[in-house]
């Protein structure tokens, strides 16, 4: 403990000459940069808008898909890590906390805390970004050293949050409230705050005082998906697709906020012959759901399959030499987009239906509702069930090449006008400009 403390010291009397200068290096910081989730697409999205500007981007996570040369990964950042989840389950779900438990909560913080200043120091960074490891509580010795880094420094800090722990009520039985109004995320001068839809803004400020930013999910509207090429012509077989079969996308996680059964029945009731493809894994929170999903798809009828095995960030092949495809190869492909959520923060796969000019089934969740509707989107929309309704317009859509494309070309220019990259160009720009960090 004297050795890091010793080191942590050294590593602060050395940040003065380092931030006296132009600021020109960032660092984001996160449990996990790697694969489709939505924070590390989001990353990669800010990351290359500050880059055309002439920063250097950086990267300190648990797990990281960036460049070697310029990521810093430290396995206790990682929220799968097993002290950390051992942490995670001493402290939510009972209402009492153990002296073991907060003695291993500040050893691994200030493990952290140490690899936090060796970060900043030896990539020479100059504004830190933490990408929701200040918003949701799934490691918490990260939250609490990133948030006494801060502090400590006076370091330029964008807190870019996604999904915090109030909106889960998983979070909210829990021995560890000190940690959480200290560090999720904290209220402290050097950090402004960016949120990606106006319900987190109205309940940070309510929660905790604090001012946020709205910059919401965008995607690429300024430049349409390239046309289907070589390597993804053959999807549809891949996936077992017949010519005769409509391809029907539902391009989420398996958990149980998506409510995948309202896909299920909506295909059943079709009456169509159709395949669900489901795209990504169960991923951080069991697999009961995926249970669920199955024994549900086999109970209607409905052909269902989970294709995370064979779809990736990259393309590539598996180790029984099958072809792995991105999750831009599949959307060409698909005839509906199905995303009957009852919850997100905001909902990239929305946007990415609309990116790649495909219908849409959507479940008008709060975010949706607040936001994105009003905008004047064109979908086929649920609220919480199937109606013969929603089915009828499905029908209508699938059968009318026309109005289908009337459709989701209006949807591709009004998501151009609201969610496209120079939209996050320039609320990043007003951003850096309030902070005072330097000319963007």
């Amino acid at each position: 403990m004297n050795i890091e403390n010793d080191n942590i010291k050294f590593e602060e009397e050395n940040f003065c000459n380092l931030f006296a200068r132009k600021p020109k290096n960032i660092g984001f910081i996160s449990t996990r940069l790697a694969g489709t989730d939505g924070v590390s697409l989001e990353t990669s999205k800010w990351a290359n808008s500050f880059e055309k500007e002439g920063f250097t981007c950086f990267y300190f996570a648990g797990e990281c898909d960036r460049p070697p040369e310029r990521s810093y990964i430290v396995n206790e950042a990682h929220f799968k890590h097993p002290d950390i989840r051992e942490i995670h389950h001493n402290s939510f779900g009972v209402l009492k906390r153990s002296n073991y438990t907060s003695q291993r909560i500040h050893e691994l913080r200030l493990r952290l805390k140490k690899h936090l200043y060796k970060f900043i120091r030896q990539f020479k960074i100059d504004l830190l970004i933490p990408e929701n490891s200040l918003t949701i509580p799934l490691n918490i010795p990260l939250g609490l050293a990133i948030t006494e880094i801060i502090s400590e420094t006076g370091i330029s800090t964008i807190a870019h949050h996604h999904d915090f722990f109030w909106e889960r009520q998983s979070f909210m039985t829990n021995a560890v409230w000190e940690y959480l109004n200290m560090a999720f995320p904290p209220h402290l001068p050097q950090i402004s705050h960016v949120v990606i839809n106006s319900s987190a803004n109205n309940q940070l400020s309510l929660r905790t005082g604090i001012s946020p930013t709205i910059i919401p999910n965008v995607m690429d509207f300024d430049n349409p998906p390239e046309p289907i090429d070589d390597y993804a012509s053959d999807v549809r077989k891949a996936l077992g697709v017949e010519d005769d079969q409509l391809l029907i996308l539902q391009p989420t996680r398996v958990v149980k906020r998506k409510k995948i059964e309202l896909a299920i029945e909506l295909i059943n009731r079709l009456g169509k012959k159709a395949k669900l493809v489901i795209s990504h894994a169960s991923g951080d929170e069991g697999y009961d759901y995926e249970c669920r999903v199955k024994e549900y798809a086999c109970l209607l009828g409905v052909d269902t399959i989970f294709v995370s095995d064979i779809i990736n960030e990259k393309r590539g092949f598996t180790e029984s030499g099958k072809k792995i495809y991105t999750l831009n190869d599949i959307y060409p492909h698909a005839d509906l987009v199905t995303y009957p959520s009852d919850f997100e923060g905001f909902g990239n796969a929305f946007l990415e239906a609309i990116y790649f000019r495909k219908p849409i089934l959507v479940n008008a969740y709060s975010i949706y509702a607040m936001d994105i509707k009003p905008k004047g989107f064109s979908t086929i929309e649920l609220n919480g069930y199937i109606t013969d309704k929603a089915i009828m317009q499905v029908e209508k859509v699938l059968a009318d090449e026309k109005l289908r494309k009337k459709m989701v070309d209006h949807n591709y220019e009004i998501a151009k006008i609201f969610y496209s990259y120079s939209v996050l160009h320039k609320k990043l720009k007003s951003l850096l400009m309030e902070c005072s960090i330097c000319e963007f």
